[in-house]
Order: C-alpha cells, then sequence, then structure tokens
C-alpha cells in the first residue's frame, strides 16, 4: 500500500519561513536523535532518520525549496540528488555536517556491501504545447556500462581482484584519538578492500565503458519548467551486483508566441481598435486547441482582462484546469484616412459636448487643483 509522504516543514519540526541555519540545526538534532548506531534494531529509527534526510536535502537547497513551496512533492519528484538507498548513504552525502563533531566521535562511516550507482541528470525542452497534452520523447543517454570483458571487476578475464593487504580487506582503517576510535577510508584501495593486480585491457581496470542508450520517457499533462521527473534504475552503473542509479530529466518550457504561463494560467494580450471596445465585438482569439471567438462586451476599456474559463493548463496532479486570462489593449491608428479624420473630429465635437461623470469630476478636481496653486503663489504664507 502506498504511503503518504510528510510534509518536509513538518518532518523537521520547523516553520515554512525557517531560515537555513535553523533547518540545519533542526537536521543535526534529528539525525543525532535517530541514527541508526544509537538505536540498533530499531526500523523506526532508521525510517524518521532517511526521512529527515530527505527533507533536510530538498529544503536546504535554494532552489529546490522554492520549488517545493510552490508545488509541493509534485515539484521535486525525482530532484533529491542523492536517493538515499541506506543510512550509509545518507552519512556520506552530508558529511560536512556529521564531520563538524555532530555525534562526539561515537559513530563511523562504513560501506557497507556493494555502492549503488550514481544518479544521472538532463534536460528535456519541450513547447508549451506539448506541456499542456502530454507527450513522450526518446533520449540518448551518455552513460557508463559495466564492462563486458570483467563484468565489472576491473581485473583481467580469468583473474579477480586480490584482498588489500593494507587494510586486510576492510576498506577503512582504524586509528585511536584519545578515547575514541575514528575509521577512515583505506588509501591503499579506496574503501574497497580489494586491489586489481592484473587490470582489464579493454575498460584499463576501471570496471566500466562509455555507451550512449536510448530510452523513452513520458512526460505528464502539466509540467512546468523545474519540474523533474525520473526514470528508476537507468542511471549509472553500480558495483557488480547494486542496483543502478536513476535518470533524473528537469523539464524546460519554450517560450511561446502568445501566451506567458502564471500557475495553470495562460496570459496573453489582444490589440482591437476603439469602434470594437466602444461598440462591443466578436474577436478571434488563440488557445492551445487552436483559434477561438471570444465576446467583448460594449464599453470595454483598455486594459481589462476577460477569461476563458478551463482553457488554461491542466494541473499536474490532475486537478482540473487553469484559465486562459486575455488583456484587451485598445490601439490608436497612427495614420488616419480623410474619412476617418472627418468621423473622428465630428465624434470629437459630440464627446466633448456629452463628457462622462468620471472624466468630468476628474477634470473639476484638476480645475480646484491649479486654482489653490494659484492661490499659494498670490498669497504665500507669513
Amino acid at each position: 500500500m502506498a504511503t503518504t509522504k510528510r510534509d518536509y516543514y513538518e518532518v523537521l519540526g520547523v516553520a515554512r519561513t525557517a531560515p537555513a541555519e535553523e533547518i540545519k540545526k533542526a537536521y543535526r538534532q534529528l539525525a543525532l536523535k535517530y541514527h541508526p548506531d544509537k538505536n540498533p534494531g530499531d526500523d523506526e529509527a532508521v525510517r524518521r532518520f532517511k526521512e529527515g534526510a530527505e527533507a533536510y536535502e530538498i529544503l536546504s537547497d535554494q532552489e529546490k525549496r522554492a520549488r517545493y513551496d510552490r508545488y509541493g512533492h509534485a515539484g521535486v519528484e525525482g530532484a533529491g540528488s542523492q536517493n538515499f538507498r541506506s543510512t550509509d548513504d545518507i552519512m556520506g552525502a552530508f558529511s560536512e555536517i556529521f564531520g563538524e563533531g555532530l555525534f562526539g566521535g561515537m559513530f563511523t562511516q562504513r560501506r557497507r556491501g556493494p555502492r549503488p550507482g550514481q544518479d544521472l541528470l538532463m534536460k528535456l525542452e519541450i513547447p508549451l504545447e506539448d506541456a499542456a497534452k502530454g507527450t513522450s520523447r526518446s533520449l540518448d543517454v551518455n552513460r557508463q556500462e559495466l564492462c563486458e570483458d570483467c563484468g565489472g571487476s576491473g581485473a583481467r578475464k580469468g583473474t579477480s581482484p586480490v584482498t588489500c593487504d593494507y587494510c586486510r580487506g576492510q576498506g577503512q582503517v582504524v586509528q585511536s584519538r584519545g578515547f575514541f576510535q575514528v575509521a577512515t577510508t583505506c588509501p591503499a584501495c579506496g574503501g574497497e578492500g580489494k586491489r586489481i593486480v592484473d587490470p582489464c585491457g579493454k575498460c584499463r581496470g576501471v570496471g566500466r565503458v562509455p555507451k550512449v542508450i536510448q530510452l523513452k520517457v513520458d512526460v505528464p499533462p502539466g509540467v512546468d519548467t523545474g519540474m523533474w521527473l525520473q526514470l528508476r534504475n537507468q542511471g549509472e552503473p553500480g558495483d557488480p551486483g547494486a542496483p543502478r542509479g536513476n535518470l533524473r530529466i528537469q523539464i524546460q518550457i519554450q517560450p511561446h508566441r502568445f501566451f506567458e504561463r502564471h500557475g495553470n494560467n495562460l496570459y496573453c494580450q489582444v490589440p482591437i481598435g476603439f469602434p470594437q471596445a466602444a461598440l462591443g465585438s466578436e474577436i478571434e482569439v488563440p488557445t492551445l486547441e487552436g483559434a477561438e471567438r471570444l465576446m467583448v462586451p460594449r464599453g470595454t476599456q483598455s486594459g481589462e482582462v476577460l477569461k476563458l474559463k478551463g482553457r488554461g493548463m491542466p494541473d499536474v496532479n490532475g486537478r482540473g484546469r487553469g484559465d486562459i486570462q486575455v488583456e484587451v489593449v485598445i490601439e490608436t491608428p497612427r495614420k488616419l484616412s480623410p474619412r476617418q479624420e472627418e468621423l473622428l473630429r465630428e465624434l470629437a465635437i459630440i464627446d466633448h459636448e456629452d463628457v462622462s461623470p468620471k472624466r468630468k469630476n476628474f477634470f473639476e478636481k484638476l480645475r480646484d487643483y491649479f486654482t489653490e496653486e494659484a492661490d499659494t503663489h498670490d498669497h504665500p504664507a507669513r
């Protein structure tokens, strides 16, 4: 049964307006409380420890936090760069925190078993229309593959890596410092516990070779710039026997010739003439599905916004669609024919005789203002 993720701010016990230093302090306290070494055999402590690490990774990054504040968990799906599979992954990811004496030397960072692969990051740029209806894309992914000749071991076919004689296969060396013992990565084998004596000729002992893979990604309707999609187990390979990392794809929406996007609403400007605004008219406006007729009410003012309900972007979580907001911009002609000028002059005479209440009120205020200014200059204060 799927579980619902808790709010990251709730996980760390901080307010949504908490500064970065407060978030860091809250995570340190949570990590100290739920670290598995301090709670042996407690699965709930492990869960809380990983949950805290996930929350901290998002909220400690300014860009990821902004997306989370705007879109919630959907906005950062796949955005966590570590994709924590173990507590050791967490210790390695936040070593700058754990290295500050968080646990007072009572815990050591350990590697258990083969390491999972790293995540790969890509960007995918799509037009607004595809973001609205959803689409599929084929991607050429440059990634590493385990060497077929050595099976990823790095040792020449028919041979095997040998146990490191410096750390005796532990991958760590332990040093005593006062009352504490500190484990560090073995400098001879890099923490592997084994060394390659006879390297593979194809991969030169690396165990991996570069390869271009074509993958298909399905883009759901409603995605926005900055959102992430994730293809699990399509990243870099891990150690032999360990899972691959994930492929994480960040969406970029191309600029549109008509629309600006504001959340799930689309905004555009449509120019019309003065007669259309004054008399009312039906105009043609763009939508993502093609042109559509929109009624401009009689007496519409320049800058007024008319709406096409439910014709904007679909919500990425399936909660309806936004609107198209059409701002009406009344254009003033730069060139007039003799007949147009004749009619406008006639209209100006009529308009001068029939001043609207709004303009009449403005002109009265303007006249009073200049009268007060004149009185002030004629009779300066003494």
